[in-house]
């Protein structure tokens, strides 16, 4: 029973990891972001609660929206890093920081500094 209950938490860990790298670094991943917001807001220090939580819920879904438009322009390299490193209460805000943070700081790079990337 501990065996295969073990192989079972496993091959659902290796699936994950499966999932948050290549695999599906060809699109925005789809995450519900309603524990991050309410985490944050309830944090807030100014306003009320829940007219926190439905603001990061609206901007949140901005984001995506945003990333769906703009995610092919980001190398597939940073999409499967900046996705992999969402592990604990991802956010599409996250994200897109780390995708925007690559970007910028490779234009920031002169082309003959840069490494090479697949």
């Amino acid at each position: 029973m501990l065996r295969q209950s073990i192989i079972a938490v496993t091959t659902h860990f290796i699936g994950l990891w499966f999932c948050s790298s290549g695999a599906l670094a060809d699109n925005v991943p789809s995450w519900d972001v309603t524990a991050s917001c309410r985490g944050a807001a309830e944090a807030g220090l100014t306003g009320d609660a829940a007219d926190n939580l439905q603001r990061c819920l609206a901007s949140e879904k901005r984001t995506r929206e945003q990333l769906s438009k703009d995610w092919s322009t980001f190398l597939p390299a940073d999409r499967a890093r900046c996705v992999k490193m969402q592990t604990f209460s991802p956010t599409y805000s996250e994200i897109a920081t780390c995708l925007e943070m690559n970007r910028d700081v490779r234009n920031a790079r002169p082309a003959d500094a840069m490494p090479q990337r697949k």
